[in-house]
């Protein structure tokens, strides 16, 4: 898959001067809503006998005008996000650098610049899709106009999974919540995430409990606070595990927050490796125990739990 950078404005003569099917959308998450639109853009493509392409950005519009306390997080990275776009067989990335020149401009100098100039014979994207200024006439309704013949519009509806609509909105407010099951559900897959093994305090190796200590990187979105069963990937390999996002509130108040890892059947020793990590199932929400037998008690439940689950996956 070809990924290639623009920054507004971008000189039209660079684009290889060839027809494609071009789906639109920031596509955070990758989710059930955002395949519907891709796979159609890509039967599409498939029937017009044209690369499929996708036009996406490299930060949410909110970076543009809205002011953050905190960095923003994904769903998915753009790393992973490209990583998932490849497997959906997709062709060529546009990568479109999300700035306020971008922002201002009028949608059917958006339509005239990356739509015509990027050679699409069909654009297709969700019905709640917007593009340039934000304003009434950015809208999918007023796409065909803006077209006057020159590419098809193709719209794709709403996508409902158990109800919900599949939307990133939704699945940001269940990863927030730990509901990483009905996450999953309307992601098609086992949300993931990176980062890197990092030393902690090897307090669980003294409980016969050793974890990986998980610093997440910048961008990702983790999950909320409680215990998980996951897999961790090294070195290209994965392995079953349960996972805890907590404060270790058991040892003391004010703690930092930590994400540890107990690998089932596993003692190599692996600081410093790039890892990812499925997260397959929530379990229960982070306890303080009285001492720590009852923890290890409560850890030989999770591990139980775990197990299980890893074994029907």
């Amino acid at each position: 898959m070809e990924v290639i950078t623009l920054h507004h404005p971008f000189d039209a003569a660079t684009i290889a001067d060839e027809p494609v099917v071009l789906a639109m959308g920031f596509f955070d998450g990758v989710h059930a809503g955002h395949r519907a639109v891709i796979n159609r853009a890509k039967a599409e493509a498939t029937a017009r006998g044209v690369k499929l392409a996708v036009l996406t950005y490299d930060q949410h519009a909110s970076v543009v005008f809205t002011a953050h306390q905190h960095p923003l997080t994904y769903l998915t990275t753009l790393p992973r996000k490209l990583t998932l776009l490849a497997e959906m067989g997709v062709d060529v990335v546009y990568v479109v650098n999300f700035t306020s020149a971008l922002a201002k401009l009028a949608p059917v100098d958006f339509v005239e610049q990356y739509m015509i100039g990027l050679h699409a014979t069909a654009v297709v994207a969700g019905f709640d899709h917007t593009y340039g200024a934000s304003d009434a006439h950015a809208d999918m309704s007023h796409l065909p106009g803006y077209a006057a013949g020159r590419f098809d519009v193709i719209e794709v509806s709403r996508v409902d999974v158990d109800g919900e609509e599949s939307a990133s909105t939704r699945a940001r407010q269940l990863v927030d919540a730990g509901q990483v099951d009905a996450l999953n559900e309307l992601l098609t897959q086992p949300y993931q995430t990176s980062g890197v093994v990092v030393h902690g305090e090897a307090r669980g190796r003294e409980m016969g409990y050793p974890t990986a200590n998980i610093e997440t990187a910048p961008g990702e979105r983790l999950p909320g606070v409680g215990v998980y069963v996951v897999e961790l990937e090294i070195a290209g390999k994965w392995y079953g595990g349960m996972a805890s996002i907590g404060y270790n509130v058991t040892f003391g108040e004010n703690r930092p927050k930590t994400v540890e890892i107990n690998l089932f059947d596993f003692a190599q020793e692996i600081y410093g490796e790039r890892v990812n990590v499925r997260w397959h199932h929530y379990i229960r929400g982070e306890e303080k125990f009285t001492g720590m037998d009852a923890l290890i008690a409560k850890l030989q439940e999770d591990e139980s739990v775990s197990r299980h689950f890893l074994a029907e996956v």
